[in-house]
Order: structure tokens, then C-alpha cells, then sequence
């Protein structure tokens, strides 16, 4: 497994993509994708040398990310991807990780399945088998 991303909590999407692009000389580079499943807005966001950042927006009062978002926002989760999310997820399982989120489609990756899992010290992490992206803008 590699680390694909960074997910980060935001309040708004606009702010989040101003400051990461002025404090640290990152670019966007996909739309904002809604994700109906998740409850959240996301884009995609990139810098030479360096991990892509996705920042989350609620989409609603009834995100799961809400009230993060409502604090402030902040770090949400790593993304890694792997070969193939039926293999990894029992391997993970089997080591103390637990599934909170099942495989399911994610708008933002062309709807290829996504899943969350939380392992020891409160690490959430997504975990995809698929590089797509949807609306890229440009490939990093």
C-alpha cells in the first residue's frame, strides 16, 4: 500500500483551496466533486514533489464531517491505496483495524469502491485500489 492522500476537514471549500494555495503553493487540480453517499464536497489539490491533499466540505447539517467542520475543521483521514480493496480489507481486519465505512462507490474516484477503517491510536483511514480521479483537471 501507498499513501494516495491527505483528507482535511474544511468549513468551505473556497477557503480551504485560497489558503493551501497561498500558505503552502498548492493547486487545484479536479473540480469539487459531490460525494452523495458521504455527504461531502471534495476537490482534489497538488504540488510538485509532494502528497495530493483532498479537502472535505459537509454537504449538510447531516455529514458525518459536520461537526469537524463546525470546529474548525482540521485532518480526517490517509488515504492508501492498494491492489484490491476485497484482498486488503480482511488483512487489515485481521491485524485490529476495524471497517466503519464498507466498500462502496465513490463519486470522487468514478464511482470505484472506497471504504474507511479505523486502526490503532484513532487513525481513520480510506483505503481505494483505483489512481482514477473524477473531473481531474490535471494529473499531478
Amino acid at each position: 500500500m501507498i499513501i494516495d492522500h491527505i483528507g482535511v476537514v474544511v468549513r468551505s471549500l473556497e477557503q480551504g483551496i485560497f489558503q493551501w494555495e497561498e500558505l503552502f503553493g498548492y493547486k487545484k487540480i479536479s473540480d469539487i466533486v459531490e460525494n452523495t453517499r458521504q455527504k461531502v464536497r471534495v476537490v482534489f489539490l497538488s504540488k510538485k514533489d509532494s502528497l495530493t491533499i483532498k479537502l472535505l466540505e459537509p454537504a449538510g447539517k447531516d455529514s458525518p464531517i459536520y461537526g469537524v467542520a463546525r470546529k474548525g475543521g482540521g485532518l480526517h483521514h490517509l488515504c492508501f491505496r492498494c491492489n484490491d480493496l476485497e484482498v486488503e480489507i480482511p488483512i487489515l481486519k485481521e491485524k485490529g483495524a476495524r471497517c466503519i465505512v464498507p466498500p462502496e462507490p465513490g463519486e470522487a474516484f468514478n464511482d470505484k469502491n472506497i471504504a474507511f477503517l479505523l486502526t490503532g491510536n484513532n487513525l481513520n483511514i480510506e483505503l481505494i485500489d483505483t489512481s482514477e480521479k473524477k473531473g481531474w483537471i490535471e494529473k499531478p
